[in-house]
């Protein structure tokens, strides 16, 4: 089912007509009401009224998070604060809280977007969805609360925390959708079996994950423990929250960008060039409804490509492949870019270990070491010093043959990774602290 046939297999030629409209339109109001892009703008020697066609875009300048922090709280609104009839905040753990303020207008076109995503996923309006994403400042909870609601699904506002109770809600409720990040719906099946329960036993159908890098590898765990098709999302707070794209339950083969409230590209992460259709880079989104806090290029430092081809559900926006990494998480390890997804794959291919893991790096003697500690699973634990070091050298062998890096594995006990109710903590780098 498509939740919104008319703009969501718009012709290309129609969508980018509308595109360019909308682009220069906001770039209109933030040159006249924010400060900040009036300066940007014109360090660029650009105007809106230069904007004669898509290609401009790139003439543009970018926006990056800092220039929301350096702007904190209010300095790059759009609108009057009486028009701004929500703010949400990201956490601000490493430096001041970005902040993010939605007109009713926001809101609603938000919601239009996170209904199509669901419908994308399958849901329908008899589903019960099961919503263990963050409430609060985080946008993910209220993203998908009041997406389903404009479906006209159910929706149980569970959000995080209280894992057993959660999962017996699920199972006296009848929940058909799960909406989590993916480790946790792998923590949930954990949790169910200590409790004597099986999660392929409740009517969940759908599982609706995102927040945090995932690969096709856990995809297929997730899918075969909760017996559930499993399903991406993408989004992030200073862009709107949930929803800036998704998969379709058709093709499972990329996630729709919303294009008729978004204009996304490619760019070399270090250079800024923007990169022809296909190529893998910097994913930077340009906001073109938005009207609390309208970004223009902004840097999502997600690593990813787009395909424009034609998809098999019938939507015409282009898809963005699954995040392979981040330009600001990326590792370098003595002269090698790794990416901890990279590292996951390998990791949930191997027979005898769960897919919790963690990355630590440190130095010794002014040498890059990667450790890797690696989560037995209870059919793979064993006292057996010769199984264990086979198991240790054949992940250390992949690891060293995929990326071309020497890491130091050590397996741990099941269950002994800290879980998390969030964003799972998979990389801990210790080179700072020791610099």
């Amino acid at each position: 089912m498509i939740y919104d046939v008319d703009k969501e297999t718009m012709p290309r030629e129609e969508l980018e007509a509308l595109q360019l409209k909308r682009l220069v339109n906001v770039c209109q109001r933030v040159y006249a009401n924010v400060k900040h892009y009036t300066k940007k703008f014109d360090e660029a020697g650009i105007t809106p009224l230069d904007i004669k066609s898509l290609d401009d875009l790139k003439r543009l300048p970018f926006t990056e998070k800092q220039d929301l922090r350096d702007n904190f709280p209010y300095g790059l609104f759009a609108v009057p604060k009486e028009n701004i009839v929500r703010i949400h905040a990201s956490s601000g753990t490493t430096g001041k809280a970005t902040v993010v303020g939605y007109t009713k207008r926001d809101v609603d076109n938000w919601a239009d977007m996170m209904a199509r995503c669901l419908s994308m996923a399958g849901v329908e309006r008899r589903d019960l969805i099961h919503n263990a994403y963050g409430y609060g400042l985080f946008t993910g909870g209220l993203g998908a609360h009041y997406g389903a609601e404009r479906l006209g699904a159910t929706i149980i506002p569970a959000s995080g925390g209280a894992t057993r109770r959660q999962i017996q809600l699920m199972k006296d409720f009848g929940s058909t959708v799960l909406c989590s990040t993916p480790s946790y719906a792998l923590y949930l099946n954990e949790t169910s079996q200590e409790m004597g329960m099986d999660m392929k036993d409740m009517a969940l159908r759908i599982g609706v994950f995102g927040a945090e890098p995932w690969t096709e590898e856990m995809r297929q765990e997730i899918e075969s423990k909760l017996n559930i098709d499993a399903l991406n999302i993408y989004g992030l707070s200073e862009i709107m929250g949930p929803g800036v794209a998704m998969e379709c339950a058709v093709a499972k083969s990329g996630m729709h960008i919303q294009e008729d409230h978004m204009l996304p590209e490619i760019i070399d992460p270090v250079t800024g060039e923007q990169l022809p259709p296909g190529s893998v880079g910097e994913l930077v989104i340009t906001t073109l409804t938005k009207e609390g806090i309208p970004l223009i290029r902004y840097r999502t430092r997600d690593i990813t490509s787009l395909d424009y081809v034609p998809c098999a559900c019938g939507r015409t926006h282009v898809k963005m492949q699954r995040i392979f990494g981040r330009s600001d998480d990326m590792l370098i390890i003595r002269g090698v870019n790794v990416f901890p997804s990279q590292i996951e794959s390998l990791i949930v291919e191997t027979e005898g270990v769960s897919p919790h893991y963690q990355i630590v790096v440190s130095r010794e003697n002014n040498l890059d070491m990667l450790e890797v500690l690696v989560e037995l699973s209870e059919e793979g634990f064993s006292d057996e010093v010769r199984t264990l070091q086979s198991l240790s050298n054949r992940l250390q062998k992949g690891i060293k043959e995929f990326l071309g890096v020497t890491a130091k594995i050590r397996l741990v006990e099941p269950k002994s990774i800290a879980r998390s109710e969030g964003k799972a903590i998979r990389v801990i780098d210790n080179r700072k602290k020791q610099a």
